[in-house]
């Protein structure tokens, strides 16, 4: 099994297309995870989002890097397990847009375990376009059981 493509990623979160913002795990490990995607320029949500002037919406390179967290988490914890608990988002806090994503980039998505209190998982994510960061965000998770 490629444990860094797609079927990684769908056995490890409920996201599907044209949902899934992530491609491929670049690395993995206990506090913290980079994956990426590619933007492709047909991608419908284009034709929407500034017309003539296409821009990655700003909620779903967020949204990539919750995705990316929840992976991380699983990862890190031993009580979620797909068929019974998945990492649901709890908290958004200081998102910071600093940069417009294009249509054919690709996105360099973080994530990176700040604590753990009780059930809530705090985590901080970013993401880069050409090695610049696009958006910082924190933000927290909760295990939704099955």
């Amino acid at each position: 099994m490629d444990v860094t493509g797609r079927s990684f990623i769908e056995q490890r979160i409920p996201h599907r297309s044209p949902f899934l913002w992530l491609d491929r795990i670049v690395e993995l490990t206990d506090q913290g995870i980079r994956a990426e995607k590619y933007l492709d320029p047909d991608l419908d949500i284009f034709r929407g989002h500034y017309p003539g002037y296409p821009l990655m919406p700003g909620v779903l390179l967020c949204e990539a890097v919750f995705q990316a967290g929840a992976i991380l988490i699983g990862k890190a914890s031993s009580e979620i397990v797909p068929t019974t608990g998945v990492p649901v988002l709890a908290r958004i806090q200081g998102a910071k847009f600093k940069r417009e994503v294009r249509p054919g980039a690709t996105i360099d998505i973080e994530a990176k375990i700040k604590e753990r209190v009780g059930p809530a998982w705090f985590l901080r994510g970013v993401v880069r376009v050409e090695d610049r960061v696009a958006v910082q965000v924190d933000f927290s998770c909760m295990v939704k059981k099955s």
